[in-house]
């Protein structure tokens, strides 16, 4: 089923763009919750009225997301992780550690955006990307450290 979107959805796209997705989920999730409306002659006639709406949205959007990367760009976080022998790790660090990481600095970010290949599992520095908008990705770094015993 082809929709407008009302609303930039990370998944799908932009807000006024027209994309083609499942019925069911047009049906049951889109359209009830009012993300996005379908694509009838009628309303891709409002969707041309309301384009400068939308593009004053997206560059708001985009705007905020850059802020947001300045802050991130050069961020550096230390992960503490019990070491086996060898500098590796009993478990691994994993986006969950390095989003506890970063709200210790008074960062917020959700863990969808932390794009984390594959759990760390030695000890280093290591660089890690956050998709904060579609084509904005900042870097941080993540300092992986041995956790000091108290026996």
């Amino acid at each position: 089923m082809k929709v407008i979107l009302k609303e930039t959805i990370e998944s799908l796209g932009i807000i006024g763009t027209e994309v083609n997705v499942a019925d069911g989920y047009a049906r049951n999730y889109l359209l009830p919750q009012g993300k996005a409306v379908k694509a009838t002659p009628q309303n891709r006639r409002v969707l041309e009225q309301q384009k400068a709406q939308f593009d004053l949205q997206i560059a708001k959007e985009k705007a905020l997301a850059e802020e947001m990367a300045k802050r991130l760009e050069g961020v550096a976080c230390t992960v503490k992780a019990k070491v086996a022998d060898a500098d590796r790790l009993y478990g691994s660090v994993t986006v969950r550690d390095i989003i506890n990481a970063l709200a210790k600095q008074e960062i917020v970010v959700e863990k969808r955006v932390v794009l984390l290949k594959e759990p760390i599992k030695t000890l280093g520095s290591f660089s890690v990307p956050i998709r904060v908008y579609a084509d904005v990705e900042p870097e941080i770094t993540v300092h992986v450290e041995p956790e000091e015993d108290n026996a």
